[in-house]
């Protein structure tokens, strides 16, 4: 037993750090399953998005070492786009933060399943359709102004509901034109942007459960190395479009 888990629930809280690692490093969308077991729990707004949002942390943090490794956030438009997400981000969250305090635990769970359908579709679209020409480019103010306003707009359901950056992040920036290895990299620094804050706040509150933290984040980071390493390797095409279906009819499952 641990927490009062049986080590079936324990086990699988393990496999979706795991797998949510992966994703968040491979294609972007991943981190937000970690919020999806946590709700099925039945914890309060505050738990689900407070605990969440501490594992994102250390994801964002290891995310970020492997992308400057592998040069992405090396480059000035790399460094630019990232601070151009991130600061806003972490405004948003606080913002999300706020409004996390007003909502009743069936509230929640349909902003979350919204959320979620949300990102199914536009992780669907964008593979459907593909990436279209440049349209921002973060060294011109124009394009860091036009970054700012997706990190913002990512910052608060982060803050909100305990989601990770990337799931929003990477797909409205590779809708914007941005290619995808720079996305995700640049994510992965606005993600310690938007959990850091938002998670202090929790903290205060005592809505983090550090056991489950650990739980979750120890085979999270397991799985980011990995992600890491098929973003690099394979053209996961197939994956996106499965991943967008399962978000859909988890959303929709969440909210009914």
């Amino acid at each position: 037993m641990f927490l009062g888990l049986a080590a079936s629930a324990v086990l699988l809280f393990a496999v979706v750090g795991f797998l949510a690692g992966v994703g968040i490093t491979a294609i972007g969308p991943g981190g937000v399953f970690i919020t999806i077991a946590l709700a099925l729990t039945a914890a309060s707004p505050a738990v689900v998005a407070g605990t969440a949002g501490a594992t994102n942390i250390a994801a964002g943090l290891l995310g970020t070492a492997v992308y400057a490794r592998s040069g992405e956030l090396r480059t000035a438009a790399g460094k630019r786009m990232a601070v151009a997400l991130s600061v806003p981000g972490g405004v948003g969250a606080l913002v999300g933060k706020r409004i996390n305090a007003l909502v009743s635990a069936d509230e929640f769970s349909v902003l979350l399943g919204a959320f979620v359908v949300f990102a199914g579709l536009l992780t669907w679209y964008r593979e459907r359709y593909g990436v279209g020409r440049t349209l921002v480019d973060p060294t011109t103010r124009r394009g860091a102004l036009a970054v700012g306003a997706v990190g913002f707009a990512v910052g608060v359901p982060g803050g909100l509901l305990g989601v990770g950056g990337p799931v929003l992040a990477v797909p409205l920036l590779i809708a914007l034109g941005v290619p995808l290895l720079p996305a995700v990299a640049a994510a992965q620094v606005q993600s310690v942007f938007v959990a850091a804050p938002a998670t202090a706040a929790y903290l205060l509150d005592g809505a983090v459960s550090v056991p489950l933290v650990a739980l979750i984040a120890v085979p999270e980071l397991a799985g980011i190395v990995v992600g890491w390493g098929v973003a690099r390797r394979i053209e996961p095409r197939i994956l996106k479009i499965a991943l967008g279906g399962v978000l859909v009819v988890l959303g929709v499952y969440l909210m009914v």
